[in-house]
């Protein structure tokens, strides 16, 4: 006969240690380790100030939610598993301080009885991690690498992209070598580099190694024997995955994603294996994606939500008439088409297919200038994208279409109108029918973006918006049109600036508008904005030469930090090759204006061609 459910309140060093041969287990349809620094500086707060109230009771950190499975010796943690993974971290880095302070000679009151004291608390942390016995103690602390150590905690999260890290971290002897030894995301710097893991471990060993001996003694009492939880145990897998979808107690909100996968695992059954393969190779990819701010997982479902819906024309009417609400992720998967998440293959791999488009595209020039405008246009982008095999996917097709579709964000970005209004959304909603639809041709999708954007748009009203402009999408436009008028590649390097030609603020500033015929400070503010004084520029460039003035900018190379000569921007290279025969160019509110004219004929011949 199965267990009832049963619960216990137990202090945290109880209940974290753990029989051999007994585990924690994260299941695989676990969210992954997403507590930062300020979670655990809450935690840290909270246990700090319970230290300093003197309070008699014990501090409570909540409910812990556990599915027992293998004869009880392996705990699946359903609620519980940030703070159980945290409370592991914070224990670990406690047992390195301990460390180091029974080993260190300070001076204090009672060197002996401090020492023998803290010991007995670390003897206390490492049969908690290692599962050791008393007689065992010994053996660890004498030769930390030979004495073989059962886990605590496996992860079969098919969400978390670093499984080992924890243990990686356990089985160092020192924050060193646990430094040194856990990954290393690509891409980042400084602390950013590391994982949620490694960087909770070190805000807890850099706060504990900033204790005395005195104090490092009474945080340990107080972790260990005055903080408690409530562990719920259960022993039914389906009941534990009903609760994971309604029990959250630690406060963190789970995303629509988490609840989808959770459910989509429930469902796959015989294609268990398979489902973890694809969504573990989905995560791995979006996880890249989402560093690249390019989409998360979030986005993916919902993307396939408006490209499924497009293809069943649910939000279009017997009339024709557009109905642009839209339900929530987690209502359309797990309410209105709850037919989708019971095969959990065929939905998983329309999601990778999705992640896999967004991966190959990435890094297209014409992709990268789509991603300064409304991050909507990435929805209709990859509806229209989806109806192609990832491998019949080029930078050439993908530009066809997105050309045309731009237009329409650069209107968006350029007019007061947002894009809920009929013009954008509405518009965008039945055209997406007709994306998804593989039987209708480029030209006709095409021809109803122009034919939509002359009815609704005048040539000389965006034209003036043009010339109003002050913000900074449309520079990269300008950078793309300029590349393509003269046969060049458009690309943005990993770092790179918006540099105003006349300096907006700095040295010699008053002599620098008189230079450029802007006397009064107001004329020069309307200028100094505009599109024609701004161009794209190497990050380094644009730092060195502050506000350097025209003819030194003119005159001097990327490769020397001061110019823009050799830039790899197509717009400095050309106002280099306008101003290099004149012996004193000068950069005046004059050029700002004619330049900016330019701009805006280019941009409204790009909207309007």
């Amino acid at each position: 006969m199965a267990k009832k459910i049963e619960h216990d309140l137990k202090k945290i060093g109880t209940y974290l240690k753990q029989q051999k041969g007994t585990e924690f287990a994260i299941p695989e349809y676990q969210r992954a380790y997403s507590w930062e620094i300020k979670q655990c500086d809450k935690l840290w707060q909270d246990i700090e100030d319970f230290i300093i109230s003197g309070a008699n009771e014990p501090y409570f950190f909540g409910t812990i939610i556990i599915n027992c499975e293998d004869n009880d010796k392996k705990l699946s943690l359903i609620d519980g598993q940030q703070r159980t993974t945290t409370f592991i971290l914070l224990f670990k880095a406690l047992l390195i301080c301990l460390n180091d302070a029974i080993t260190e000679n300070k001076s204090y009151e009672n060197p002996e009885r401090m020492k023998s004291t803290l010991e007995m608390k670390r003897n206390q942390v490492l049969k908690i991690l290692y599962k050791v016995e008393d007689e065992e103690v010994y053996d660890i602390i004498e030769d930390f690498y030979q004495h073989e150590k059962e886990n605590l905690l496996t992860n079969l999260s098919i969400n978390e992209l670093y499984k080992d890290e924890l243990g990686i971290i356990l089985n160092s002897a020192t924050y060193e070598e646990a430094e040194e030894k856990v990954q290393k995301i690509k891409y980042k710097q400084k602390d950013n580099k590391y994982t949620n893991y490694f960087r909770n471990f070190k805000f807890f060993y850099n706060k504990l190694k900033n204790l005395s001996p005195e104090n490092l003694n009474i945080f340990a009492n107080y972790i260990l024997d005055k903080t408690e939880i409530i562990e719920i145990r259960s022993w039914n897998v389906e009941q534990a995955i009903n609760m994971f979808n309604s029990l959250n107690s630690s406060g963190m909100p789970l995303l629509d994603a988490d609840i989808i996968s959770a459910q989509l695992y429930s469902n796959s059954a015989e294609e268990r294996d398979d489902f973890n393969n694809n969504w573990s190779e989905l995560k791995k990819i979006v996880s890249e994606l989402e560093e690249k701010n390019v989409i998360n997982i979030d986005g993916i479902l919902q993307e396939y939500m408006y490209i499924k819906r497009a293809v069943d024309k649910e939000y279009i009417s017997e009339g024709q008439s557009v109905d642009v609400s839209t339900p929530g992720i987690r209502r359309y998967y797990t309410e209105l088409k709850k037919e989708l998440i019971e095969e959990p293959l065929k939905l998983t791999s329309r999601f990778l297919k999705l992640a896999k488009i967004w991966d190959r595209i990435k890094d297209y020039s014409i992709v990268q200038l789509a991603f300064k405008f409304n991050e909507n246009i990435k929805t209709y982008l990859i509806s229209y994208l989806y109806r192609f095999e990832v491998e019949e996917i080029s930078e050439k097709s993908v530009s066809d279409f997105l050309t045309h579709l731009l237009k329409l964000f650069v209107l968006l970005e350029l007019v007061d109108t947002g894009f809920s209004s009929a013009k954008f959304k509405t518009f965008l909603f039945g055209l997406n029918v007709k994306l998804v639809d593989k039987n209708m041709e480029l030209d006709k999708i095409q021809y109803e973006i122009k034919k939509h954007i002359e009815k609704n748009w005048i040539k000389n009203d965006i034209r003036t918006a043009v010339l109003e402009y002050t913000k900074n999408p449309l520079v990269y436009l300008d950078e793309y049109i300029t590349c393509k008028k003269h046969g060049q590649k458009f690309t943005l390097p990993e770092k790179y600036e918006i540099e105003h030609i006349m300096p907006r603020s700095g040295r010699n500033l008053e002599q620098i508008r008189k230079d450029a015929g802007l006397n009064e400070l107001e004329e020069f503010l309307d200028t100094v904005n505009k599109l024609g004084n701004k161009i794209l520029l190497e990050e380094n460039i644009n730092r060195a030469l502050g506000n350097d003035w025209f003819s030194s900018k003119i005159k001097s190379s990327v490769k020397e930090k001061k110019g823009y000569r050799d830039s790899v921007f197509c717009v400095p290279v050309k106002i280099v090759e306008r101003f290099e025969a004149d012996d004193k160019p000068l950069w005046t509110g004059d050029e700002i204006n004619r330049r900016n004219e330019i701009i805006a004929d280019e941009i409204v011949e790009f909207i309007f061609e």
